[in-house]
């Protein structure tokens, strides 16, 4: 293990300019989750909407939680016009930018009370676009430090985690703040978001477009795949079959299983019955890509020796070779390089890990409301307060990250925000106190902004840069799955609880110690995994 960095090390890592990039997409980042989550949680509050109906109404974030579906299709799909001109990562950037930017507006002319229903579907748009955005975003950022050391990385997520609670809560404050205005509403209030979202569009247009040889090495796999696929019959139309098959019942049981037939089968075997059939989908199309990926190995080595079968492949052969490089070689890369059991335990890691802070997170407004803040209250303290000690701690934190390793500050990041869940819960005890208010944001913005820059440069270390927006988009939706689907429910456990704040506090506490004891338990081979890719990206660099 090599030994910690000096102070003086630690801090050149912040000279690269390129991180005030990384800076103000991390912003346009985190802008969407305002309009969708604190502004339209305040707004849902004032209209009179129960604590369950907010709740529920988060659901509109599982595209967070899905995006690794479509992920790959941002590496390999060009918008028209705009990738010719600007380039690949930075022309989805732009759009989905514009497109948050129009759905907001319209957001702004709505009636809450009486168009819930188009409120919700314009609230979607905004999460399905602002979700896109985070996969173009996160793979600018790894594709810009890809030829440097992984302490690029950690640096590169502090910044990035500064920008995305500048967005979030230091534009986040804005809405509160006007709307405790005279003659302030909240549609207007959305059209002033909707101009925020056109003014944070100016970085896409104004930054370089990084490098890359991903093109080039995905082209090389799809060749494999076509000269493979000839000699396999039918199996390229089962596997073109079970791919969609597998999305879609993803996405169904994502989205609320509509249309389940109740009358003949109970809603409660629902989840496990979908969750069977995905399963018994995954071990067949397992089977079928393990065969397949034997001949294109032996057809490899053929091509090696001269003796490779050359063909004319048809449509239905290009479209499966398209489709297994876009959406199963990043998959299978990542399992083939971690071997199952310890890609297994790591995704279970990244899913647990924020589990206690989505509960938390959800129903923060309505709690702070119920408590008897006012919307000027929850503006200056839980948003304008948690934005600065966000940015402090944040480059703090990866600091100590750089000197000491992203292991401990993931263990110190976890374990602090335990602890940070108590605070909510002495909140709730002692009432409406500013001193004690402003005491716990600091507190849950010092440990949230610790824990989130060692969890993000834990997931950039992890991708292969040839599969950057496919890897981490998939481990970044575990660790979003936790705060959307599950975190969805944290109104109803509260109503369960008949109000009780302070115990439901102290239950999202203890929701982080399993994170915590699973991470220990796999410290040594992950310690292993984290520097031999920093040998790789420091070989790579030097290269």
């Amino acid at each position: 293990m090599s030994s910690p960095h000096s102070l003086r090390q630690t801090l050149s890592y912040f000279k690269d300019r390129r991180l005030l990039s990384i800076f103000c997409f991390g912003i346009a980042s985190g802008f969407p989750w305002v309009m969708t989550g604190s502004a339209m949680s305040g707004w849902l509050t004032d209209a009179g909407l129960s604590r369950s109906s907010i709740g529920l109404f988060g659901l509109i974030f599982v595209a967070y939680s899905i995006n690794f579906l479509w992920s790959p299709l941002v590496d390999r799909l060009k918008v028209p016009l705009l990738t010719r001109f600007i380039g690949q990562r930075r022309s989805w950037i732009l759009t989905t930018q514009l497109l948050i930017m129009l759905a907001t507006l319209q957001l702004s002319q709505l009636d809450v009370v009486n168009q819930l229903s188009l409120m919700a579907f314009f609230g979607l748009i905004i999460a399905i676009c602002g979700a896109t955005q985070d996969i173009a975003i996160d793979a600018y950022r790894i594709d810009l430090l890809q030829d440097k050391d992984t302490n690029y990385m950690a640096a590169g997520s502090a910044m990035a985690t500064s920008g995305w609670w500048t967005g979030f809560a230091g534009l986040g404050s804005i809405p509160f703040i006007l709307v405790d205005q005279p003659d302030w509403q909240w549609s207007q209030v959305y059209l002033v978001l909707a101009v925020i979202m056109a003014i944070l569009m100016i970085t896409a247009m104004v930054v370089r477009e990084p490098k890359s040889n991903r093109e080039a090495v995905q082209q090389k796999i799809e060749k494999n795949y076509l000269q493979a696929l000839p000699t396999q019959g039918r199996q390229p139309l089962a596997i073109l079959l079970i791919l969609p098959a597998i999305f879609a019942a993803i996405i169904y049981a994502n989205i609320g299983y509509p249309g389940w037939p109740q009358g003949v089968i109970d809603s409660g075997y629902r989840f496990w019955l979908i969750s069977v059939f995905i399963l018994l989908l995954l071990l067949l199309f397992s089977q079928q890509l393990t065969r397949l990926n034997k001949v294109v190995s032996s057809q490899i080595m053929n091509n090696e020796t001269g003796t490779g079968p050359v063909s004319t492949p048809n449509r239905t052969l290009r479209l499966t070779a398209w489709l297994l490089t876009t959406l199963v070689a990043p998959i299978q890369e990542f399992f083939d390089r971690n071997g199952a059991r310890l890609s297994i335990a790591i995704l279970l890691f990244i899913f647990l890990f924020k589990l206690g802070e989505a509960y938390l997170g959800r129903m923060s407004i309505v709690f702070y409301r119920e408590v008897g803040f006012s919307n000027s209250d929850i503006a200056y303290y839980s948003k304008m307060i948690n934005w600065s000690v966000t940015i402090i701690f944040s480059l703090i934190g990866s600091v100590f990250t750089i000197r000491y390793g992203i292991l401990k500050g993931l263990f110190i990041g976890g374990t602090a925000m335990a602890a940070s869940n108590l605070l909510f819960s002495v909140m709730a005890i002692v009432g409406p106190d500013k001193a004690l208010f402003a005491f716990t944001v600091f507190v849950d913005g010092f440990t949230s902004a610790w824990g989130s820059v060692a969890f993000v440069a834990l997931l950039s270390v992890l991708c292969n840069h040839t599969f950057t927006a496919s890897q981490y988009a998939l481990m970044a939706s575990l660790g979003t799955f936790g705060r959307v689907m599950l975190g969805s429910y944290s109104g109803i456990i509260v109503d369960w609880l008949d109000g009780n704040w302070s115990l439901f506090f102290v239950l999202t506490a203890f929701m982080v110690i399993p994170s915590l004891l699973f991470l220990y338990s796999i410290r040594k081979p992950l310690t292993v995994l984290i520097e031999k890719n920093q040998a790789q990206n420091g070989n790579n660099s030097s290269g």
